[in-house]
């Protein structure tokens, strides 16, 4: 039987197309396109999160996409294996909406998380390193672990179903990765953090994004750019930022404190 590996996103799946064909496999690779750590989560419909994305990204497809993916997920005879990190919001979002939505299903989860990957350094040495997310993992990494998969248990998928249950009633605007596992966070979670990043000089939005993103909440990966924009956004139009410039644009704009 053909096995179908599940990667949470499109930059861990564009790695393991890499790895399985470095590796020789004829197995297939299929991405969720949804970052399932932030926006609603109340409806299991794609409608209502491709409505949610679209003030974000202007993808005429994007509901497609999202149908497209769990219609073959449900559908499919082929043996499942599902990847993630649960140092990652929006892989630890997406294995447990995965869980859920699959019901009794039987399928193999590769956990990331603490693992030992091996990849060939540039002195060509083999380096060994402990990965926390599918996301940053070159396709050297990925296939080495290749074949660890483990069987998802009853009392995981229960945990697992009733963590994304309480959060899908909670329904709140971001789901942020801690020590006690996934749980739901306010609008301005990462404001204090954006802010502190700025000063009363003017500094590029893309680096105020890309600093919070590296430094908010370590050793976990909480969020991404594109919500942070929003967020400099939102404290430009309640006066807690200065911009000089569109603050969704991350390369042109400038922002500063007042004062």
């Amino acid at each position: 039987m053909r096995t179908l590996h599940i990667a949470p996103g499109d930059s861990a799946g564009g790695s393991l197309r890499m790895a399985l064909r470095d590796a020789g496999g004829d197995d297939e690779v299929l991405s969720c396109r949804d970052n399932l750590s932030c926006g609603p989560i109340a409806s299991d419909e794609s409608t209502e999160r491709a409505e949610w994305w679209r003030q974000f990204h202007d993808d005429p497809d994007i509901e497609t996409n999202l149908k497209a993916f769990w219609d073959r997920v449900l559908t499919t005879d082929d043996r499942l294996v599902v990847w993630f990190g649960r140092y990652s919001a929006s892989e630890l979002a997406f294995f447990h909406v995965w869980v859920d939505r699959l019901g009794d299903r039987p399928f193999g989860f590769i956990d990331v998380t603490s693992r030992q990957a091996s990849f060939t350094g540039r002195d060509g040495t083999l380096v060994t390193r402990t990965m926390e997310s599918v996301g940053i993992m070159n396709p050297e990494m990925l296939r080495s672990l290749f074949g660890s998969e483990q069987p998802a248990t009853l009392p995981l998928r229960k945990e697992a179903q009733q963590t994304w249950r309480r959060l899908k009633a909670e329904n709140a605007p971001f789901r942020i990765a801690t020590d006690a596992g996934l749980v739901s966070a306010p609008i301005d979670y990462f404001d204090p953090w954006l802010l502190r990043q700025a000063t009363t000089e003017w500094r590029a939005v893309a680096r105020i994004v890309g600093e919070t993103m590296a430094y908010c909440d370590e050793p976990y990966m909480q969020v991404g750019d594109m919500m942070l924009r929003s967020r400099v956004a939102a404290l430009v139009t309640d006066g807690k930022l200065l911009a000089d410039g569109d603050p969704w644009d991350m390369r042109s704009c400038r922002v500063r404190l007042p004062g």
